[in-house]
């Protein structure tokens, strides 16, 4: 007889887990994390970096510049477009600390390049290599495209037009 009493509490205590195990949870959240990753991965603005103690900009040293290693302004290439990213007078560092003579490679698709200063927004047509990546396979449809090649500091921020450089490629159908 004991045995059938026991199996009723437990069930209720399993209810009762059961139903306070998102207590922990916002409240205005409805346990779909959809919302929650779409949100993070359209934040382009790199808005959640506190600015408040950034150091500036790091000059631009003497005699450098970025550049495609592999393609040519006017050149037709196949989907996916492999980009290998050059830099001269310039070390290639990760992402996350400003550095002098650092910095780190973004490609452009089909946008121009950005003021001194200016952070690189994150999307499908600025792409971020802040790991000191320097080549991609990069997709792109049939037709003209422009490429820019922005070299950035560790926070993202353009060096602007002087580390910059822009080509323009046909994708073969």
């Amino acid at each position: 007889m004991r045995k059938f009493s026991f199996l009723p509490a437990l069930i209720a205590l399993s209810v009762m887990v059961g139903c306070n195990s998102n207590s922990n949870q916002d409240a205005n959240s409805t346990g779909d994390t959809t919302a929650t990753t779409t949100t993070t991965a359209m934040d382009t603005s790199h808005s959640n970096m506190d600015m408040s103690s950034v150091p500036p900009v790091p000059a631009i040293p003497a005699g450098t510049r970025v550049y495609f290693v592999n393609l040519k302004d006017g050149e037709t290439v196949s989907s996916p477009v492999k980009v290998e990213m050059g830099a001269e007078g310039i070390h290639v560092d990760s992402a996350g600390t400003v550095r002098q003579a650092s910095g780190h490679h973004h490609l452009l698709v089909d946008a121009s390049s950005f003021p001194y200063g200016q952070v690189v927004p994150k999307d499908s047509t600025h792409l971020h290599f802040g790991n000191a990546q320097k080549q991609a396979e990069v997709p792109l449809t049939p037709g003209k495209h422009t490429l820019t090649l922005q070299f950035a500091d560790g926070l993202h921020r353009s060096y602007g037009d002087s580390l910059s450089k822009t080509i323009t490629v046909t994708v073969k159908k």
